[in-house]
């Protein structure tokens, strides 16, 4: 293939080259041949209309001897006709028979053939046509006096012409022959400049083919080649991003799937255990035994309705067909009605829970069920892994064109390396603790996909052992896109 581009470019430039020489000549030749030709013409006019020559030539013919006293004349002016030995001749002619009475070159006239010209002479016309096909030119001049009828003829065999033209041929000849050794040289280092950087595409293209994102093309030109280097390594660079962040999905799905399925067993497994537990044991439990038994099984078919609901939430978020009712609200009221909601659960388990609005709360716009669901789980997550009798604050306010509220605690904390992770779908930093609690691990998933929806942001802040702070913001406009 890099032999057949070399050969390809290398030909190109070489019938380009000929082709250019050989135009050139032909118009070279064409040139000169016109030139040639027009100047004949140009030449034969200005003499013969010139006011001595022609005077000369009047009187001449109202004598007797006209003939012999015409080619006198022109003989006298072979000068300005151009006339020569070999290539331009003249001859005076019977006006009425064509026949050469007298001339420059008599052997020639013996021989005359009777031209447009001529006839047009003969007819009475000045013979100036020229035919670019003959190889002659030739001019004819009706002249008539008291001594006869003649005709003034001047022949020119473009052996002039020729030989100039002959010559140019040679000169475009050795041309094409120094341009064919010069455009070689020219070609193949072309072909080089041209083919090895496509070389080394064709290299790293293999390589990435292969999996292989490493190579690189190295070329820092600003030609086409530079650029389509450049788009290549973008591409591969591209590419080899794109296959990792498919690798990083594909674990993730792995991990969802595993996670689902466990999450699933679980309570499933407990329903089963206590269902068959209860079905053996009919008629000698306990009243107290069965109620405890069956508030099990009602608490984690509970567990499995709220995994389900919330996967279901989540795959429509995924799917994208979740529609938001986004509408102006008042962001204050959705913060007390919180507030307000999770108070008693506070109460009972002893905590210290308070609320703080500072300022007033600019109304917001947003979907005011879905915005109050990620404060309550907000509050809930603070509930649940915050120990009994603990403080928890509920934080509100503005900041320029966001709002924010934040959810302090001082109970578990979470550490450093989980951080990052705890907005992931089923993640937990302390499963047991987590599935005791009746957490899913999915709660934190859909409050990031609301808030990420309203074009907000979620921030967490932790210490292990002294508490968590978790904080909302929403731009008051709502989603650009909403």
């Amino acid at each position: 293939m890099v032999k057949s581009i070399y050969i390809k470019l290398v030909a190109i430039i070489l019938v380009l080259i000929v082709a250019l020489l050989l135009v050139v000549g032909a118009f070279l030749m064409s040139g000169v041949r016109n030139f040639y030709v027009s100047a004949f013409y140009d030449q034969m006019r200005e003499v013969f209309a010139s006011a001595d020559v022609a005077a000369d030539l009047r009187a001449a013919a109202e004598g007797e001897g006209g003939a012999a006293l015409l080619a006198d004349i022109l003989r006298a002016n072979m000068g300005r006709l151009g006339v020569d030995a070999t290539t331009r001749s003249f001859f005076v002619l019977d006006g009425e028979t064509g026949q050469c009475l007298a001339g420059s070159n008599m052997a020639e006239g013996e021989h005359l053939t009777v031209t447009r010209n001529i006839l047009t002479a003969l007819a009475g016309g000045d013979g100036y046509a020229s035919d670019p096909d003959e190889d002659f030119m030739d001019m004819a001049l009706p002249l008539r006096g008291a001594g006869g009828s003649y005709i003034l003829y001047v022949i020119d065999n473009k052996e002039t012409v020729t030989r100039l033209n002959a010559e140019l041929m040679g000169i475009v000849v050795r041309a094409i022959a120094v341009g064919l050794l010069i455009s070689s040289l020219l070609g193949m280092l072309l072909a080089k400049t041209v083919v090895t950087p496509i070389q080394h595409l064709t290299r790293a293209a293999e390589k990435v083919a292969a999996g292989d994102f490493s190579e690189k093309v190295e070329n820092e030109t600003a030609d086409e080649i530079g650029v389509l280097a450049r788009t290549f390594n973008d591409m591969a660079d591209q590419l080899e991003t794109n296959i990792e962040s498919l690798k990083n999905a594909e674990r993730t799905r792995r991990e969802f799937v595993a996670n689902v399925s466990h999450e699933l067993r679980t309570p499933v497994t407990s329903i089963r255990s206590y269902a068959e537990t209860l079905g053996d044991a009919a008629g000698t439990l306990d009243g107290e035994t069965e109620r405890r038994f069956l508030e099990v099984i009602v608490s984690e078919s509970d567990r499995l309705s709220k995994i389900v609901q919330d996967l279901l939430l989540l795959s429509r978020f995924d799917a994208g067909n979740l529609r938001f009712d986004y509408q102006q609200f008042s962001f204050e009221k959705s913060v007390r009605s919180v507030f307000d909601a999770q108070l008693l659960e506070a109460q009972r388990r002893g905590h210290d829970f308070r609320l703080e609005v500072r300022d007033d709360l600019p109304d917001i716009r947003g979907d005011r069920s879905r915005i109050e669901q990620v404060l309550i789980n907000m509050v809930s997550n603070a509930l649940k892994y915050t120990p009994d009798g603990g403080c928890i604050r509920m934080t509100a306010g503005a900041a320029g064109d966001r709002v924010f509220c934040t959810v302090t605690d001082n109970g578990v904390g979470i550490p450093q390396e989980d951080q990052s992770r705890v907005f992931e779908r089923f993640y937990r930093v302390d499963k047991a603790r987590s599935r005791e609690s009746g957490g899913t691990g999915l709660g934190l998933s859909i409050a990031y996909e609301i808030v990420e929806r309203h074009d907000g942001r979620l921030e967490l802040q932790s210490q292990p052992g002294k508490g968590t702070a978790i904080t909302v913001w929403l731009p008051v406009g709502g989603p650009q896109h909403g």
